[in-house]
């Protein structure tokens, strides 16, 4: 631990010195707190206090998992205007698709890595699909990468699909864990905020109701993450509201691992006329997170929103985890449309990208289970 006065030495902003004491002490921040760390212009000091935290829980340890994700389908009937992925035959856009369980099995297999330990499936809400279908990609994904975890359906599909199979929430994610389904992503939540929710995805499920499905997950036994998109039209006050509504939910449940600060792009959305985070704004939503998410376990950066740079610089600023390998992410940008954007890292650049940082990698599964190859 580096000497107090030294920390203070390096820390620009006066108002900043009493969230030192707090972070030395182990104290909880406020939400004051909060606001003041995304609003000071002494972004150094925000990384500083938020790497004391970081080093605290994790040293040099940087976490990163070999694995695959799965866009199931991109119907969606929820018509988020920040959404690039979703289309419907009145897009003029790339054709809609589902994925067959022969299409999922043959692009699990694509690339050949036996080592994969985690895999992603996301997808548009698609109200045609039948409770099977799921039980399907859930047995497909089990049998194509047995050591794998399968962390699937944000709760905004899960409630989609225990509609579609005519139960409860509750009976419904037994069912999906006795499939195989080991975690729950935190996709679907956005900002937790009724005015962001009205103006944005209105046909999502409102924070309570998310709040709602996410408790429902830990009642099954079964991990999540958290996420938020953030540098869309959310304020401030939204964005401190939204991390100490999860916070106090994990006070309750306990079953979060991670969050993920998303970086929002507007390219291609009804939003491409904002101008979207910048480098520094995603530093900043990394070391906040670091900060009031006292009781998380783990914040992650994603590397292809926030590219693999900023990233590496993120591990200085409260993050401990770079996410992973990848493969065929199509969520934010298809690969190849908006520039030499990557989709895909190997485990070695993920290594060589950790130590350059100075960090420590360390291979894990989509439980922070470590692993070797």
């Amino acid at each position: 631990m580096v000497n107090p006065e030294i920390l203070r030495r390096s820390i620009a902003d006066s108002r900043l010195l009493p969230i030192l004491d707090k972070v030395c002490a182990g104290e909880r921040l406020s939400g004051e707190d909060g606001l003041l760390l995304l609003q000071t212009p002494d972004l150094t000091g925000v990384g500083t206090l938020a790497s004391i935290v970081r080093q605290r829980l994790h040293g040099r340890r940087t976490y990163f998992v070999r694995n695959q994700h799965i866009n199931y389908t991109n119907v969606c009937n929820k018509h988020c205007l920040f959404c690039y992925f979703a289309r419907s035959p009145k897009d003029g856009g790339p054709e809609p698709y589902t994925l067959s369980a022969d299409e999922v099995r043959r692009a699990l297999e694509r690339h050949g890595d036996g080592c994969v330990r985690e895999v992603h499936i996301v997808g548009g809400v698609n109200p045609r699909l039948p409770y099977h279908y799921y039980l399907d990609l859930l047995a497909t994904v089990r049998s194509a990468r047995p050591r794998a975890c399968i962390k699937a359906f944000t709760a905004v599909e899960i409630a989609q699909i225990a509609e579609a199979a005519g139960k409860s929430v509750s009976q419904t994610l037994a069912e999906l864990k006795d499939a195989g389904l080991t975690a729950i992503p935190g996709g679907g939540a956005e900002v937790l905020s009724d005015r962001v929710h009205a103006e944005l995805h209105p046909r999502k499920l409102t924070p309570d109701e998310w709040i709602a499905i996410s408790r429902e997950v830990a009642f099954a036994g079964l991990a999540q993450y958290a996420t938020m998109l953030y540098g869309h039209i959310e304020t401030d006050d939204e964005r401190i509201e939204h991390l100490l509504r999860l916070r106090t939910l994990q006070d309750e449940t306990g079953h979060f691992l991670a969050f993920t600060p998303l970086s929002f792009h507007p390219e291609g959305t009804y939003l491409e006329h904002l101008a979207g985070p910048t480098g520094q704004d995603d530093l900043r939503m990394i070391a906040v997170a670091r900060l009031m998410l006292d009781n998380f376990p783990h914040i992650k950066t994603f590397w292809i929103m926030n590219t693999p740079p900023v990233s590496q610089i993120a591990l200085s600023y409260g993050a401990d985890d770079m996410d992973g390998t990848v493969e065929e992410y199509q969520i934010t940008y298809e690969e190849g449309r908006f520039g030499d954007r990557r989709q895909h890292l190997t485990s070695e650049q993920l290594h060589r990208l950790i130590r350059e940082a100075g960090y420590e990698p360390v291979e894990r599964d989509g439980l922070y289970r470590a692993v070797s190859a």
